[in-house]
């Protein structure tokens, strides 16, 4: 698949390295020349210096058979304007593009091939906020993922040593939770992948990823930590547009506190918030914070447009006494830096917007695709087609399939019933396989496994 990607910014450098990890040909479109000899340095892909929404530019990028434009310029306009032109020039079959302005968003009639034709719209922003609102929901989360459209969920948590599971074979859930059906599928133990099987440990610090349906979710979580109390007062340092969306997104169900620095735009958000108190200060101020009662708070939320503010905070946060801290942060570096600190959960709109992407170059039905602990595993939610014929996984039992090394089958759901994967589960004809890899390098394999062969029409 030949993809190109307008906008060196964050957003399209990390969808350049994670798309380039997997052998597509790309081709990285800015006009910052120094970026992009940086972006070519390090990765296989080729680089184009111009406009991104310039016709010349995009004929130099290879717009002309290029199956994929994904438009991550910092500006909504310029994005819009390149899908335009990219369809009707050059008839580019798959166009994505990344429109945060609430404005474009709302109005339903806009994107489409009378008006404005882009197939898809990306807003990593948003997808941030509903990440954050996920995890507000489930204390003590790491990540929650949604699949089947929210019938399934994938939980990623910390098992510590007072939780029920902890020195015990995964196995003991069964028991423990005979109502309950669950599947642990992953566990990172000291950032190393660990594929359970029924006699697995559980060990104090491990990373345990399960599924379950969503009405199970909190019963599975208990059993690997002490239950915590829900949440009721949140502060958001950041009143940018992720400050901006999450607060709205939030306010009707938390006590919402946000600090923005910038006093004329702490100004404006005391406008277009309803029930958010906006503050107007420096979150990493040690005084402001024990003014405004932070020990009393039970989750902070980082998400200023400075990943170092956010580290600060989130740091002066917890050490004056917050249950949760989360942090967006941007630098894959920081990152890698924050394991194992104070900071509880750490975020980045990069990696939310290569999951709203990746789903869309995938060879087979791929309705979700999720990137999971930064990238390094991936859950994936694909629909079976064909039969026992002409499929590798129609007709078949869980146990019979032969999945890629790494790679394990969580649930399937069928006409909005949840099946957790047990041994002897059949996959049937559009059937929603959720997958969990620990290996990202599989997902062509997996790819693989579920094409259909010619045989089905």
């Amino acid at each position: 698949m030949k993809i190109i990607i307008l906008g060196a910014g964050q957003v399209g450098v990390t969808l350049a390295e994670s798309l380039a990890r997997e052998s597509f040909d790309i081709t990285v479109v800015d006009n910052k020349r120094s970026t992009l000899a940086a972006l070519s340095n390090r990765l296989d892909i080729q680089t184009v210096e111009g406009w991104a929404s310039h016709p010349e530019t995009l004929r130099q990028a290879g717009a002309d058979d290029a199956d994929l434009l994904v438009a991550v310029t910092s500006s909504d306009e310029v994005n819009m304007i390149a899908c335009q032109i990219s369809f009707s020039l050059f008839k580019t079959p798959l166009k994505i593009a990344r429109i945060r302005a609430p404005a474009y968003i709302s109005k339903d009639t806009l994107f489409n091939k009378e008006n404005m034709p882009i197939d898809v719209l990306i807003n990593p922003e948003q997808v941030v906020t509903e990440n954050i609102h996920e995890l507000l929901r489930h204390p003590g989360a790491l990540q929650v993922l949604d699949f089947a459209n929210g019938l399934v969920q994938l939980v990623g948590m910390r098992a510590y040593q007072n939780g029920p599971l902890v020195g015990h074979a995964i196995s003991y859930l069964r028991e423990d939770m005979p109502n309950v059906d669950t599947r642990v599928a992953a566990i990172f133990r000291r950032g190393n992948p660990i594929l359970p099987k029924g006699d697995t440990i559980i060990e104090n610090g491990d990373e345990v990823f399960f599924i379950a349906a969503r009405q199970d979710i909190n019963a599975v979580m208990a059993e690997l930590r002490k239950a915590e109390s829900p949440y009721e007062k949140v502060m958001v340092a950041g009143g940018g547009h992720t400050g901006e969306l999450l607060a709205k997104e939030i306010e009707n169900d938390y006590s919402v506190k946000i600090i923005e620095i910038n006093e004329e735009r702490a100004t404006e958000l005391a406008e277009r918030l309803d029930n958010t108190v906006v503050l107007s200060g420096d979150a990493t101020d040690r005084n402001l914070m024990l003014q405004e009662n932070i020990e009393n708070c039970d989750a902070f939320c980082a998400v200023t447009n400075d990943d170092e503010t956010n580290i600060m905070a989130s740091l002066l946060a917890k050490r004056l006494g917050v249950r949760e801290v989360i942090a967006l942060i941007s630098k894959s570096d920081y990152v890698d830096l924050l394991q194992g600190s104070d900071i509880d959960v750490v975020l980045s709109r990069e990696q939310a917007a290569t999951s709203s992407v990746l789903s869309h170059v995938r060879q087979v039905d791929v309705t979700q695709d999720h990137s999971i602990r930064r990238g390094a595993a991936e859950a994936i939610e694909a629909v079976a087609h064909g039969n026992s014929t002409t499929s590798k996984v129609v007709g078949r039992e869980i146990n019979d399939i032969e999945l890629p090394p790494g790679t394990t089958i969580g649930a399937v759901v069928r006409d909005g019933q949840v099946f957790i994967a047990h041994g002897s589960l059949k996959v049937m004809t559009d059937d929603h396989v959720i997958l969990f890899l620990v290996d990202k390098g599989q997902v062509h394999a997996v790819e693989n496994l579920f094409q259909v062969s010619r045989g089905f029409l």
